[in-house]
């Protein structure tokens, strides 16, 4: 079932069920509309550079790595910048399969056949030899909708998949981390040298397709040129300085709202349902995606809980579904 088909059997769900619990809502923006800042209406001129080097202070990171942090409109916008690139290098491309279905659609549309491995219930890496091609793995840290950050011996799966070939590479979606600095396993496969990083305003700040940072590796010059040829408007640029300026503890009133919907939606799940979803996932900051080992049929016919099917989230064979706790009913009006 793909996502806007699910959008829409959940509407129908919801109305032919009124007493089902929603724990299906992915809108982030409009249960969190309240907390979005308003873009300035007298924005000046505003320099990527600085840019940089004010988004690499919020983050603990050099600013001497300012020449590397690339100042564009997004994660999309970078991904596509960079899908761009490896079709011409003619790389092997590894995408996460059920984390977000637009990796794809951007591959594709730059050229890429993508390849992908699972990430639910837990990351497998690819395990196929190396062919000698330029070989580069997408991964999101924390991962949705695993619902967590990377653990310690994942990380040591990637660093030793990283060893395996000089040409192996990592991009690093870094868009649900909340928090700053990064989190551990982002600084432990940046320290490497072969990652490029890839952040945005999008979830912390609320404004998506805006402002983001690509930070590509040492040896990245085509890159470089490439982001410095496709810039961000002048008013992305004005929001961007004002959201990173004026509005710095946003993310972490984000974080602090999501985590009062979550326990409103754990209150309210039976005990089995709870108890099914990882301990991980519910601890994890600024987390609103659950999953549970449990079908969504089920979840609805014996629990009353509509859930999201993992085949929305891209192909899996995983039986599980998952939850959210974005809906009106777990929000401060409820």
């Amino acid at each position: 079932m793909r996502f806007d088909e699910f959008q829409e059997f959940r509407e129908r769900q919801l109305e032919v069920e009124p007493s089902l619990l929603d724990a299906a809502e992915t809108n982030l923006y409009r249960a969190l509309a309240p907390l979005r800042p308003q873009a300035p209406t007298d924005a000046g001129t505003v320099y990527r550079c600085d840019l940089a080097r004010t988004w690499l202070r919020r983050f603990g990171l050099p600013e001497e790595w300012s020449r590397r942090a690339m100042v564009g409109r997004g994660v999309r916008h970078g991904l596509g910048v960079v899908f761009a690139r490896l079709r011409t290098v003619d790389a092997r491309v590894w995408l996460p399969a059920d984390v977000y279905p637009v990796y794809f659609e951007l591959a594709r549309e730059a050229g890429l056949a993508p390849e992908s491995y699972p990430t639910l219930p837990a990351p497998v890496l690819p395990s196929s030899p190396v062919d000698g091609r330029p070989e580069y793995l997408l991964l999101a840290n924390p991962s949705k909708p695993l619902g967590r950050y990377l653990a310690d011996g994942e990380c040591d799966a990637l660093v030793s998949w990283l060893g395996e070939s000089p040409s192996r590479r990592l991009l690093i979606d870094s868009v649900y981390d909340l928090g700053a600095p990064f989190a551990a396993g982002t600084q432990r496969l940046l320290d490497t040298g072969r990652a490029v990083l890839l952040h945005s305003v999008t979830k912390g700040w609320l404004w998506p397709r805006t402002f983001g940072v690509v930070l590509v590796g040492p040896e990245d010059t085509a890159l470089v040129e490439a982001f410095r040829a496709d810039p961000p408007t002048r008013e992305q640029l004005g929001l961007a300085e004002a959201l990173l300026g004026e509005h710095g503890d946003l993310p972490q009133q984000v974080a602090d709202e999501l985590a009062v919907r979550a326990q409103r939606l754990f209150d309210r799940l039976p005990a089995e349902v709870f108890a099914a979803i990882p301990t991980e996932s519910r601890t994890c900051p600024g987390n609103y995606f659950f999953p549970v080992d449990i079908p969504a049929e089920r979840l609805q016919d014996e629990y009353g809980v509509l859930a999201i099917p993992i085949g929305v989230f891209g192909e899996n064979n995983w039986p599980g579904s998952v939850l959210t706790s974005l809906a009106d009913a777990f929000g401060p009006t409820a």
